[in-house]
């Protein structure tokens, strides 16, 4: 896989070169004011380095799921302006994604500049099924530039047309963001240093089985939080009252706590509260004691530690998912004791993206006591499950009929 210093090296002073970046942040939705831009800033390296070397830089990108048209409250509009910010010059918002207005301004870059195009999901093309439909946006979006740089490891599991389709029609390399989650993740999965750790969280089980399933026979310990393990704690005879609880997952999960011996590890105790709410009263029971009118909404501080002395040890680590409701503040200490001990780790440390990468933000800890910060949850997850991602292979020249999600 070609990289960027390989498309530097040729020299892009004075060419275009359309930019694939992943700045899919989240927006309040009453001010459209971004409350976590780690997306734009990791989308940086790769964007300075083309403008010190003299790139015109078409930066193409997503914001949320419109559905194929233009809609205000998915504009990258917000975007534009941190962007400038951050690098200090003006950044432009084409008005369209590849149409007359994106054609004008990408003529009239100069060397170093920057354009923005507007959120490529308002072309119902970007998303198609359809190869023909995806291939006609790319032939517009092609034509936008010389050449094509892909950085948006956020989105290179998806067979999008600005993912996939541009880089058949452009001379194409992978980004600096993309080039190192592919070098973490392949540490993760070729003889990492042992032991290794994996602490997956989040809401179900169904989202997370095809992961558990590749990784149970290479991990030393898998530690299993949020509202997943209640499923398995169910598995083990446990009554888990009104907890989250995926019923037709029972039996797999009983299967998987059968196979893996102690190499799963369930939480001991759970913060409970009789609904989902902020307000609500809590109290922190052991994990055969759920009330069957509670639900559990964290892990406890039991639980915290024996996931503490199981990282305590490791030498790498994979965390994805938060251990509990993190949003709101009675439910945050699990996630918090977690994510300090992962920190902590002495060897490489990964935090999978998606949630997790949030709760980090959120909680105000330290970003750089982490060996690696991902982008791209999903991405990062369907890497570990040995799933061949439609960016990465078109990136290599190989190409791929899997369409991802």
């Amino acid at each position: 896989m070609r990289t960027l210093d390989d498309l530097l090296a040729e020299g892009v002073s004075g060419r275009r070169v359309l930019l694939r970046a992943d700045l899919n942040v989240p927006l309040d939705k009453a001010t459209r004011e971004i409350t976590d831009d780690g997306r734009i800033r990791a989308s940086l390296p790769t964007l300075q380095a083309l403008r010190d070397a003299g790139a015109r830089v078409v930066v193409a990108a997503h914001l949320g799921r419109p559905k194929g048209a233009p809609d205000p409250q998915f504009s990258l509009a917000p975007v534009a302006a941190r962007l400038a910010e951050l690098l200090g010059v003006d950044v432009p918002l084409a008005a369209d994604v590849a149409g007359e207005d994106a054609r004008a301004r990408a003529g009239r870059l100069g060397d170093g500049d920057v354009l923005l195009l507007e959120n490529v999901r308002f072309e119902a093309a970007e998303t198609a099924e359809d190869d023909a439909e995806r291939g006609a946006l790319a032939d517009r979006l092609a034509a936008l530039a010389d050449a094509f740089v892909d950085d948006a490891f956020g989105a290179v599991h998806r067979r999008h047309a600005s993912v996939y389709d541009v880089a058949l029609r452009l001379p194409h390399v992978a980004g600096r963001l993309v080039a190192q989650e592919l070098d973490v993740l392949t540490r993760l999965t070729t003889d990492p240093e042992r032991p290794y750790v994996v602490v997956l969280g989040g809401s179900k089980v169904s989202d997370k089985l095809a992961v558990i399933e590749a990784l149970l026979p290479k991990v030393d310990r898998l530690l299993v939080g949020g509202g997943m393990c209640f499923t398995f704690l169910a598995a083990q005879g446990h009554g888990v009252g009104t907890s989250l609880l995926e019923a037709d997952q029972v039996d797999t999960c009983r299967r998987l706590l059968a196979d893996a011996g102690d190499r799963i590890v369930l939480p001991l105790d759970v913060v409970c509260a009789p609904e989902f709410s902020a307000q609500a009263p809590t109290t922190t029971v052991a994990v055969d004691a759920i009330p069957d009118g509670q639900m559990g909404l964290d892990v406890g501080p039991r639980t915290v530690e024996a996931f503490g002395r199981e990282l305590g040890g490791a030498r790498t680590v994979f965390w994805n998912g938060p251990m509990g409701v993190f949003e709101l503040a009675p439910f945050q200490a699990g996630t918090r004791g977690v994510a300090a001990a992962v920190a902590a780790v002495d060897g490489l440390s990964v935090v999978g993206g998606g949630d997790s990468a949030a709760a980090v933000r959120q909680l105000g800890l330290d970003e750089s006591a982490y060996g690696h910060i991902s982008t791209g949850g999903g991405a990062s997850l369907e890497y570990l499950e040995g799933r061949e991602l439609p960016g990465l292979a078109v990136l290599a020249d190989r190409a791929t009929t899997d369409r991802g999600d």
